[in-house]
């Protein structure tokens, strides 16, 4: 079985980047939480708002600008993912020294090119 993914920025706009990328981690068979500003569906995924203690999170990927990830450095810590994806627009070096302190792999890269090319 595939490992869990949650993405932090789910958008139920089909024209955002989370969203397609909800769409293809589902396509491709990954388990997929989401966390975004509005409650709604994506495919078969609910959009949650609030900062839930998700378990056996293996990866974050994340669709926020740095400044908006502040907020989500205690939370995603806490979860202790194996891997942080960090897609265009989203690099953060301040977070990414604090989940290497972490033993957490920092991964600056693009969830849809990752599963298009086999490699997520």
């Amino acid at each position: 079985m595939q490992k869990k993914t949650l993405v932090i920025g789910a958008s139920l706009k089909a024209s955002r980047y989370s969203n397609m990328a909800i769409k293809k981690l589902r396509k491709h068979k990954v388990p997929t939480l989401a966390l975004g500003l509005r409650k709604g569906m994506v495919e078969d995924v609910p959009i949650e708002t609030e900062n839930k203690m998700f378990e056996n999170v293996n990866t974050v990927t994340l669709y926020l600008n740095p400044k908006r990830q502040e907020a989500y450095y205690d939370y995603i810590l806490s979860l202790q993912p194996e891997r942080v994806i960090f897609n265009p627009g989203t690099e953060n070096p301040e977070f990414y020294q604090k989940l290497k302190a972490e033993n957490i792999e920092v991964l600056p890269a693009c969830t849809l090119v990752l599963l298009s090319t086999n490699q997520y």
